[in-house]
C-alpha cells in the first residue's frame, strides 16, 4: 500500500504541474489535430476504402504525438531539477518508473479521446466502439512504457529530441503492426477470433516491456 501511496504521489505531481502549465497537452494535441488534418486534406479517402488507410494514418499520429510528450515529461523533470529530488526520496525507484509511466498513459489518453472522435468523422469510418478503444489501450499502454523507459535514457544526451525517437520507434515495431492489424480488423467486421492473435501479441508485449523496465529502471535512471 505504501508503494501505491508513493506512485500516486507522483502521478499527482505530474498532473498538478500539467494543469498549471498545459504545455504537454496542449503541445501534444496540436499536433495531432494538424495531422489529422493534413491526412484528410492529402489523401483523396473517396478515392480509396478508408478502412484501408485509417488504421494506418491513427496509429502514426499517436506515435508521433506520444513520442512528442514523452520527450517533454522527462525533459520537465530535468529542467526544474526534480529528477534529483525524486532520486533523493526515499522510495523503490519501480515507483518513480510506474508513476512517470501512468502519468503518460493518462496523457496520451486524453489527446486520443480528442483525436479519435475526429479521425472518425473526417474520414467517415466507426472508430467509436468498444473494441478499437480496446486496442487503442493497449497500445497506449505498452508505447507509453517503453516510451517512459528509453526518454529516461535519451534525457541526459544533447539531442534528445531526435534520440527518443531512434530509440523508441524501432521498439515499439511489434505494437504498431499488431495495433494497425487489429484496428483494421475490427473495422473491417471480422470475428474477434480472426483478430485475437494481434491482440494476443498487444498484451504480450505490454507484459513484457512493463516487467522488463520495471527490472532495468534503477540502472538506467542512475546512469
Amino acid at each position: 500500500m505504501n508503494f501505491i501511496r508513493k506512485v500516486v504521489a507522483i502521478i499527482h505531481k505530474d498532473i498538478t504541474t500539467e494543469l498549471r502549465t498545459k504545455e504537454m497537452f496542449s503541445s501534444m494535441v496540436v499536433f495531432s489535430l494538424m495531422a489529422v488534418f493534413i491526412f484528410s486534406i492529402a489523401l483523396d479517402v473517396t478515392a480509396s476504402d478508408p478502412m484501408d488507410t485509417t488504421p494506418g494514418l491513427l496509429w502514426v499520429t499517436i506515435a508521433f504525438a506520444g513520442t512528442l510528450g514523452l520527450n517533454r515529461s522527462l525533459a520537465q523533470e530535468q529542467e526544474n531539477g526534480c529528477i534529483d529530488g525524486l532520486l533523493l526520496a526515499p522510495m523503490d525507484r519501480s515507483a518513480i518508473f510506474f508513476g512517470k509511466a501512468v502519468g503518460n498513459v493518462l496523457f496520451m489518453s486524453m489527446v486520443e479521446l480528442v483525436i479519435v472522435p475526429i479521425f472518425a468523422a473526417l474520414f467517415n469510418v466507426p472508430l467509436l466502439r468498444g473494441s478499437v478503444w480496446l486496442v487503442v489501450v493497449l497500445g497506449t499502454l505498452g508505447y507509453a512504457s517503453v516510451g517512459t523507459l528509453f526518454s529516461t535514457m535519451a534525457v541526459n544526451t544533447r539531442a534528445r529530441e531526435v534520440m527518443l525517437p531512434i530509440l523508441l520507434l524501432p521498439v515499439a515495431v511489434p505494437i504498431f503492426i499488431s495495433a494497425v492489424n487489429a484496428t483494421g480488423g475490427f473495422l473491417a467486421g471480422d470475428p474477434v477470433s480472426d483478430v485475437a492473435n494481434w491482440l494476443q501479441l498487444l498484451v504480450a508485449y505490454d507484459a513484457i516491456i512493463i516487467a522488463v523496465s520495471f527490472m532495468t529502471f534503477d540502472f538506467i535512471v542512475e546512469e
